[in-house]
């Protein structure tokens, strides 16, 4: 008889998360470089995103410091990758992450693009290495532009296609966008700095550096191994959902990394052996985490942090999660920030009682001191923020 595998209970998850995500007052850190490397990746979809999570897990975070990380010195690098999403990576890992996952979406954006070029226009890779070799030689040039100064100096980039044809919300857009979003994933040009505020969604492009190239599996194994010291224990499906691969590669990574099969409350996990230690004796603690924040977003199966039942508040129609509050690693409520600047917080869950108010109160004050005379809504709108800010 094969000996019993080991388990891992929700509770003893939940206990590991503050320590694990830096959200436990004592494990905050330093600089947004230690936050990146800790949960992998910010999401960037929403510019402002990046800033509020690695706020929530530094001691005296600055905006001027991840501006530093991003655009002065490219510790962090924004690029698309996990699911066709953009996040900002620790430059160390650029690499492995382009090459497991980067490269593979860049691909199928190169696909889509040229056939809805050929069969809207007849164009083929030909015209679209010539429009991409004139959006390099500008920036080149230049040193950095805008996609509206790229578009009036390339006059093939104001050419249109036709989204959703046939459908009631058909449009004709310009390939502006997808040209560009092509030449970053392809790791040929990357954004520069905002224009605005650090909440701006619009960037300057500048030409990228060159990344080194990695064995696709080589780098799907190191990645697979990076994601369970973050996140384990975790499921093959958490893995496969977090990356974005087939089950086939998602298993195999899991394979390479050595991880041991454990069992958690709800099925079958892998875990590595640290995750089998003794939770840490660890302090109360309470987070306001912005919409897709990397541990909102880190696992396919939340139950052992989510009760199913706030789901319809917490998240949109697409499956994205907005501001969520937390309290010793559930989240049991959420929060938004009023056109006045107050940060208003709302209860799903049953009263945590007086510990906890008081530390979402200091929760609430941290994050009032960060933003300052800053109003940040997130993108992604979720019926409890929509009605905080009613």
């Amino acid at each position: 008889m094969s000996p019993a595998r080991p388990k891992i209970t929700d509770v003893q998850r939940r206990a590991r998360l503050g320590r694990a995500h830096l959200l436990a007052a004592s494990a905050r850190v330093d600089g947004p470089e230690q936050v990146a490397e800790r949960v992998l990746g910010l999401h960037a979809t929403d510019p402002a995103t990046v800033y509020l999570s690695a706020a929530a897990r530094q001691r005296n975070p600055s905006a001027a410091d991840l501006e530093r990380a991003l655009y002065d010195e490219r510790t962090l690098v924004r690029m698309l990758c996990m699911r066709r999403t953009l996040f900002v990576v620790p430059a160390g890992l650029a690499p492995i992450v382009d090459a497991s996952i980067g490269r593979p979406v860049a691909a199928r954006e190169r696909r889509m693009l040229l056939r809805d070029l050929s069969a809207q226009l007849g164009h083929g890779q030909d015209w679209l290495a010539a429009v991409e070799q004139q959006v390099l030689a500008v920036l080149a040039d230049l040193g950095e532009a805008t996609a509206a100064q790229l578009a009036g100096l390339v006059p093939a980039l104001r050419t249109r296609l036709v989204r959703s044809p046939g459908k009631s919300y058909e449009t004709r857009a310009r390939i502006t966008n997808r040209v560009l979003t092509l030449l970053a994933a392809e790791g040929r040009i990357r954004r520069g700095r905002p224009l605005g505020s650090w909440t701006s969604s619009r960037f300057r492009w500048t030409l990228a550096e060159p990344r080194p190239e990695l064995p696709e599996a080589d780098a799907r194994a190191a990645l697979a191994g990076r994601y369970l010291a973050a996140f384990g224990p975790a499921t093959t499906r958490d893995v496969q959902w977090w990356t974005g691969w087939n089950l086939t590669d998602t298993r195999t990574a899991i394979a390479a990394t050595g991880a041991m099969d454990v069992d958690l409350d709800h099925g079958p996990g892998h875990a590595l052996p640290q995750h089998l230690d003794p939770a840490p004796e660890f302090e109360p603690w309470a987070a306001l985490l912005p919409s897709l924040d990397p541990t909102a977003m880190g696992w396919r199966h939340r139950d052992w942090y989510l009760d199913h039942a706030h789901t319809g508040d917490l998240f949109d129609r697409n499956g994205n999660i907005g501001p969520t509050l937390w309290w010793n690693g559930r989240i049991i409520g959420g929060w938004a920030q009023r056109p006045d600047g107050r940060i208003t917080t709302r209860l799903l869950a049953p009263d945590p009682g007086r510990d906890a108010q008081h530390a979402i109160d200091d929760a609430v004050q941290r994050l009032t001191a960060f933003l300052g005379p800053t109003r940040s809504r997130p993108s992604i709108r979720t019926p409890l923020e929509r009605r905080l800010n009613a």
